[in-house]
C-alpha cells in the first residue's frame, strides 16, 4: 500500500503543470551555475597547473555546483510537500483516507516516498551535468559519490520537514512558506558556526547544511549521515502523530 500512495503522489504531481515549471526552472539555474563554474575553471586552468597540487574539475566545478543545489532546493521542495496534506484535507479526501484500512505511517511513508522519487528525479538530471564532463576528461568518483549522497540525504530531510508543515494546516500557501522559513533558518545558523561561543556552535551544529558540508569536500563522517537521518525520522514520526491526532479528532 505503502508504494501504491508513492506511486499515486508522482502521477499526482507531473499531473500538475507547477511540477514540470519548477523541474524545468531548477535544471536552468542549475545549468546555468555549471556552466559559469566550467567557465572560471577553463579560464584559471593555466594558473592551476602552476600549482603543486592544483584542484580539479570535481572540486572546482562540480562540489560548487552540488552545493549550490543544496540552497536552491531551499525554494523547490516547499512548492512540492506544500500539498501532500494539505489538498487532500481541502478536498475532503483525508476523510477517507482515516477510513481506508490504513495505518498513519503507511499514509505519511507513501506521500513521503512519492515525494521522494520526485527529488530523484531532479537528484539524478542534476548529477548528469558532472558525468557529461567524463566525455572530455575524469572526475573524482569518491568526491562525486560524496556529494551526491550528502545532496540526498539533505533533499530527504527537506522533504520530511515539508511534509510535516503540510499536516499543521488546510492552506498550501501558508505549508510552503513554513516550510520554506524552516530551511531558511536551518541555513541561516549555519552562519553562527563562526560565533565564538557555545550557543552559536549550538546552532550551527543543528544546521542542515553544516553537516552536508563535508560531503561536498569528500569526507563521509558518519556522525553527519546519521544526523541528516534522524532530523528526516523525526518529522516523520511528528507527522505522523499529526495525522494520529486529527483521525481522532484532536
Amino acid at each position: 500500500m505503502i508504494a501504491a500512495i508513492a506511486w499515486r503522489e508522482l502521477k499526482s504531481m507531473f499531473l500538475s503543470p507547477l511540477a514540470w515549471v519548477l523541474l524545468a526552472v531548477v535544471q536552468l539555474i542549475l545549468a546555468w551555475m555549471f556552466l559559469r563554474n566550467l567557465d572560471q575553471y577553463m579560464m584559471l586552468q593555466s594558473r592551476l597547473l602552476g600549482l603543486e597540487n592544483p584542484p580539479g574539475v570535481t572540486e572546482v566545478v562540480v562540489a560548487p555546483l552540488l552545493g549550490n543545489a543544496g540552497i536552491v532546493m531551499l525554494l523547490l521542495v516547499p512548492m512540492i510537500t506544500m500539498r501532500l496534506i494539505t489538498e487532500e484535507r481541502r478536498s475532503g479526501s483525508l476523510a477517507l483516507l482515516f477510513s481506508a484500512p490504513l495505518s498513519m505511517t503507511e499514509i505519511v511513508l507513501g506521500k513521503y516516498l512519492g515525494t521522494l522519487y520526485f527529488l530523484g528525479i531532479v537528484l539524478g538530471l542534476t548529477a548528469l551535468m558532472p558525468l557529461s564532463l567524463l566525455a572530455g576528461g575524469s572526475l573524482d568518483a569518491g568526491l562525486l559519490a560524496a556529494g551526491l549522497l550528502g545532496l540526498a540525504l539533505l533533499l530527504a530531510c527537506y522533504a520530511a520537514v515539508g511534509l510535516f508543515m503540510s499536516t499543521l494546516t488546510r492552506y498550501p500557501a501558508v505549508a510552503a512558506i513554513a516550510t520554506f522559513g524552516a530551511l531558511l533558518l536551518s541555513w541561516i545558523m549555519n552562519w553562527t558556526g563562526g560565533a565564538d561561543s557555545q550557543a552559536g556552535s549550538t546552532l550551527a551544529y543543528l544546521s542542515l547544511l553544516n553537516h552536508y558540508e563535508p560531503f561536498l569536500k569528500g569526507v563521509f563522517d558518519s556522525a553527519d549521515a546519521v544526523f541528516l537521518v534522524l532530523v528526516a525520522l523525526v518529522f516523520l514520526v511528528l507527522s505522523v502523530r499529526r495525522l494520529d491526532a486529527d483521525r481522532l479528532g484532536g
